[in-house]
């Protein structure tokens, strides 16, 4: 009985290990398409809750490039038809978008609104001083406006209250 529970112990840590390096890989993977330039990000920390995207500089003096954090850490009750929309945002050092991606949700309409690439592209280089408004700069898609509304309202509390943290006002475009 003790050897059956100590080989099932192994087994479940090397499993959780393997789980967890690839979960790494997948968040690495991710804050790499958020910041094309970065060189390397730090852990999660801070309040609230974020990842830094350093590049190599001259000199190869490392430089912070922008900021990473996911919706769900920033505005927690916020809430789609079905429950949280997590969304990992990358934004640069002037409040400018620089990715969406989609991590997870259960919103029943998620795949022909907030899954498509095309949500995502909206958030291109978009500054957080524009509206962030549904139908206006921020495209409906009928019977998903919830999910679309409640996903692009994360999307720009988190960043603008990233940037009234961590940026100069006078920096943010």
């Amino acid at each position: 009985m003790l050897i059956r529970f100590a080989v099932s112990a192994v087994i479940f840590l090397a499993t959780f290990s393997v789980s967890g390096q690839a979960q790494d890989g997948i968040l690495q993977t991710r804050l790499n398409q958020l910041f094309d330039e970065a060189s390397f990000f730090s852990a999660k920390e801070g309040n609230p809750p974020h990842f830094k995207a350093y590049a190599d500089g001259k000199g190869g003096e490392p430089f912070l490039l922008g900021f990473a954090f996911y919706t769900t850490d920033l505005e927690p009750l916020e809430r789609g038809y079905d429950g949280p929309i997590q969304v990992l945002v990358g934004m640069d050092m002037s409040g400018v978008i620089t990715r969406i991606i989609v991590v997870d949700h259960n919103e029943p309409y998620g795949n022909f609104s907030v899954d498509l690439p095309e949500y995502a592209v909206q958030f291109l280089e978009k500054s957080i001083r524009e509206r962030f408004r549904v139908g206006d700069d921020i495209d409906a898609v009928s019977t998903a406006t919830l999910t679309v509304t409640s996903a692009t309202r994360a999307i720009r509390n988190g960043a603008r209250r990233m940037a009234r943290q961590f940026l100069d006002p006078e920096d943010v475009r």
